[in-house]
């Protein structure tokens, strides 16, 4: 495995150019609106923008131990009858169900405003900064990233985000590079399970720093995906992307990445994109490895899987290989790592990590895990957190607040098996409902 100590870099440094010379000048139009922003956000407090949710969760965490979770609040509809944009707990929950098409646009008509708002960060503010500072454009780097990645991606994943553009009043180049963007992580992954935690079962947390000092968090939304032939999967993710990076499917099966390095190994299925082929095919952690294993990869990333039947692993992945961390293993890249459990992170913070782990041995649970995985397990910059316990279906998820790290903030409880259930009930005609 390597060095987790080494800084995790990203593509974004080198761009160059506008690939696209027929819309360059909006290009470079963006380009002046970021800088400008940019200087504006330098500048000034940040205001709170609207949010899919409008509101933002806030006080300590606590962890539930309800047997249910809160009815979701319907806030609209899909006109198309694919999908429902709902209020939980102060938090947007995107429910959708049909073809990639129809799931797209559900996502575009109801999230349209916010994914507008991250199309506008993602590809033109951050991309538009990382250009002064790297030798290369924005737009010829993404349409390499795109030459290369389209013959390992699924087909029906461009058609979402095709869908999805459209509904939104996006470019399709947009909507697509949108979801190519390169990802610089500086992340923490844990899972325990058997006797590591409070009850034998096995609970799994992940922590993404990323980029919440523009405000990606604004354009947070759970999102239930309920696809024509595949597994139901939950993410957690952000308006207009139908990849993920955090997610749990209903055959228990859990997901955390963490970034590395090998930025320019492009031929492959991009990680996030992967990553959700592994939610909606794997029925655990021995079949999402496999599939791993057999798919093109592209850069270096790590990731911790766990499933209902109580197996959990690290991964190492490149291009070229896989390594699999089995839960107890020690490895010299890593602190002590105690019996019955799997971690990734680096400096510190796995310092930090591996001393809370031995602490509360035998005594972890979601509320232990949550309160494990703060500062400084979980940076400044800590986008958003997640605890799942895959044999419930269930995930308690926190976002960054406007100026606190996700990890200061209140967790939201929901499960997957009941969302679905809502949605089925929520869609039958009046007098029918289960």
């Amino acid at each position: 495995m390597r060095n987790m100590n080494q800084d995790s870099r990203s593509f974004v440094s080198s761009w160059r150019g506008a690939g696209d010379h027929g819309q360059a000048k909006d290009a470079r139009a963006s380009f002046a609106f970021a800088l400008g922003a940019l200087a504006l956000m330098a500048a000034a407090p940040r205001a709170r923008a609207e949010t899919p949710a409008a509101v933002v969760a806030s006080a300590t965490a606590t962890v539930s131990a309800a047997p249910a979770q809160a009815v979701p609040q319907i806030v609209a509809r899909d006109p198309a009858g694919h999908g429902l944009l709902c209020h939980l707990d102060g938090k947007s929950i995107l429910l959708m169900q049909g073809t990639p098409e129809q799931m797209g646009a559900a996502q575009g008509a109801l999230l349209k405003e916010h994914v507008q708002k991250l199309v506008r960060r993602a590809l033109y503010l951050v991309g538009s900064v990382d250009s002064v500072r790297g030798d290369t454009w924005f737009f010829d780097r993404m349409a390499e990233i795109e030459r290369r990645t389209t013959p390992h991606i699924p087909a029906r994943f461009f058609q979402e985000m095709d869908a999805i553009a459209k509904s939104a009043g996006l470019s399709q180049r947009d909507g697509r590079y949108s979801n190519l963007f390169p990802e610089r992580f500086h992340c923490s992954g844990v899972a325990v399970c058997g006797s590591a935690s409070k009850d034998g079962h096995v609970y799994h947390a992940r922590v993404l720093d990323y980029m919440s000092f523009v405000n990606l968090q604004e354009s947070a939304a759970i999102q239930v995906y309920m696809p024509e032939g595949f597994h139901s999967w939950i993410s957690v993710g952000y308006a207009g992307f139908v990849g993920t990076v955090t997610a749990m499917n209903d055959q228990g099966l859990a997901v955390g990445e963490m970034g590395g390095r090998g930025e320019g190994d492009w031929d492959g299925m991009p990680m996030s994109l992967l990553l959700r082929d592994i939610m909606e095919r794997a029925n655990n952690v021995d079949e999402a490895i496999d599939i791993l294993k057999k798919t093109p990869r592209t850069c270096e990333y790590y990731y911790i899987f766990s499933d209902k039947s109580r197996k959990i692993a690290g991964i190492h992945a490149t291009a070229k290989v896989v390594e699999v961390l089995h839960p107890g293993e020690q490895n010299p890249q890593l602190p002590f790592v105690p019996k019955d459990t799997v971690f990734i992170s680096a400096d510190e913070r796995a310092c930090a990590l591996s001393d809370r782990l031995k602490k509360n041995l035998g005594q972890i649970d979601a509320a232990k895990l949550i309160e494990i995985i703060k500062r400084p397990v979980a940076s400044q910059n800590n986008l958003h957190n997640a605890v799942f316990a895959p044999e419930d279906l269930e995930l308690w998820f926190a976002d960054a607040g406007k100026n606190t790290p996700a990890c200061d903030e209140k967790y939201v409880r929901c499960n997957l098996r009941q969302l679905v259930q809502f949605y089925k009930t929520a869609q039958q005609p009046a007098g029918k409902a289960e």
